[in-house]
C-alpha cells in the first residue's frame, strides 16, 4: 500500500472519498456492460413473499453484489469493523444498503446475535463466509449458526465478469472492467435445522462451501474463465493463507 493510499484509508475523509469512487465505479461498470442476473430474479421471490434471508457469497466477489440486489428488499451486510470494512459500509450505504459491524469468525457472538435480530425484524442480511481474512473460499460455521437460530434460508451468490483482473490478495479480488459481459447467479437454499446438533452444523457448513464453490466455478465458466481454486481446507490439515 502507497503513502498516499494509507493516508486515505486512516483518514475518515478519506475512506469517504474512497467510498464515492468504489460506488461509482460499480455503476459504471453495471451501466455499460451486458449483464446476465438470474440471480436477480431469485431474490426477488424471496421479497414477493416477504421472506428474510442469508445472503452469502465469497469476498472476492463482494464488489459488484449491491448493484444487484432487487428493490424492496431491506438488506444489512456484515462487515468487519475496522478500516477496510469502514470503507465497504460507505460504500454499500450508497446504494441503500446497511451494515453489522463484526465478523463471525472472530469473537463473533455479538455479530450473531445481530444478524439473528436484524432477521427476525424483517431485514435479510449478507455473509461473506470467508471475510474477513479467509482462508478464501473456505466456509467459517457463523452463517450457518445464523440459519440455525434465526430459521432464514442461506442463499448462495456468485459473480463473475468476462473483463475483469484478479487482485493478489488473499480473497483473489474481483474487479470487473466496464464494457464487458457478466453474470449474477443464485445457487440451491440451504435450511438449517434450528434443533441441529453440532454434527448437522458442521455437515450444513461443508454443503454451503461446496455449493458455493460449485456456483462460482459455474459463474467462471460462462464467463470464459476457469474457476478460482480455494485456499487449502484447514479442516483437511491445510495450512490456510495468510492474510494479506
Amino acid at each position: 500500500m502507497s503513502r498516499l493510499t494509507r493516508r486515505l484509508v486512516d483518514s475518515p475523509r478519506g475512506r469517504a472519498v474512497l467510498a464515492r469512487l468504489a460506488a461509482g465505479y460499480v455503476r459504471l461498470v453495471r451501466a455499460t456492460g451486458r449483464w446476465h442476473t438470474p440471480g436477480r430474479d431469485v431474490l426477488k421471490q424471496y421479497v414477493d413473499r416477504g421472506e428474510t434471508i442469508i445472503v452469502v457469497l465469497w469476498h472476492g466477489r463482494l464488489l459488484m453484489g449491491p448493484r444487484f440486489w432487487p428493490g424492496g428488499m431491506p438488506l444489512d451486510v456484515l462487515v468487519s469493523d475496522h478500516r477496510d470494512g469502514r470503507i465497504i459500509a460507505a460504500a454499500v450505504a450508497r446504494f441503500g444498503l446497511g451494515t453489522v459491524f463484526g465478523s463471525t469468525n472472530r469473537a463473533g457472538a455479538r455479530a450473531v446475535r445481530d444478524l439473528v435480530r436484524r432477521l427476525k425484524g424483517g431485514t435479510s442480511v449478507v455473509i461473506t463466509p470467508d471475510g474477513p481474512r479467509g482462508p478464501r473460499m473456505r466456509a467459517a460455521p457463523g452463517a450457518v449458526q445464523v440459519a440455525r437460530l434465526s430459521g432464514a434460508a442461506i442463499v448462495p451468490l456468485a459473480v463473475s465478469a468476462g473483463r475483469r483482473r484478479l487482485l493478489g490478495s488473499w480473497d483473489r479480488f474481483q474487479v470487473p472492467g466496464p464494457f464487458g459481459r457478466g453474470v449474477f447467479l443464485a445457487g440451491e437454499p440451504l435450511h438449517v435445522p434450528t434443533d441441529a446438533d453440532a454434527g448437522a452444523c458442521e455437515t450444513a457448513r461443508r454443503t454451503l462451501e461446496a455449493r458455493l464453490n460449485a456456483l462460482t466455478a459455474e459463474a467462471d465458466r460462462q464467463c470464459g474463465h476457469p474457476p478460482v481454486e480455494p485456499a487449502p481446507d484447514p479442516a483437511a490439515g491445510g495450512t490456510g493463507e495468510a492474510p494479506a
